[in-house]
């Protein structure tokens, strides 16, 4: 009986899709748009030590898999403009937090390398010459 109403649930749902896409027209996937901003400001941002690049990447990525499973509920109600913006930005997102992400490795690395050289010198002697 429960798996009767909610296929029936499912079925008003479908209905009411089909009516407002007719009536109304296709939408676009919410945050499309912001999903390749983001990518593409990503990609940018991965030379600002990699920090900037790496958090819009990852908000990218959030947004862009919500997007994503709203269309995969229902692809009928999206424009297929929409869904190649999704895509787009969501692999300018995955390019830009990969770049992000090295940097801020090779930065890391490289603030470590400066910590251990400045810490290993004879300071004492150095300063004791003059």
């Amino acid at each position: 009986m429960e798996n009767q109403g909610t296929a029936n649930q499912g079925q008003q749902n479908q209905q009411f899709n089909q009516q407002f896409t007719q009536a109304f027209g296709q939408q676009q996937l919410p945050n499309s748009t912001a999903v390749l901003v983001l990518g593409i400001l990503s990609i940018v941002g991965c030379f600002c030590y990699g920090i900037i690049g790496l958090i819009l990447g990852i908000i990218a990525l959030v947004l862009a898999g919500k997007a994503n499973t709203l269309y995969e509920q229902n692809p009928s109600l999206y424009t297929e403009a929409s869904l190649k913006n999704l895509k787009s930005g969501k692999v300018c997102a995955i390019v830009g937090t990969c770049i992000s992400g090295l940097c801020f490795v090779i930065m890391i690395i490289y603030i470590i390398f400066i910590g251990t050289v400045l810490t290993a010198m004879p300071w004492g002697s150095i300063m004791h010459a003059h």
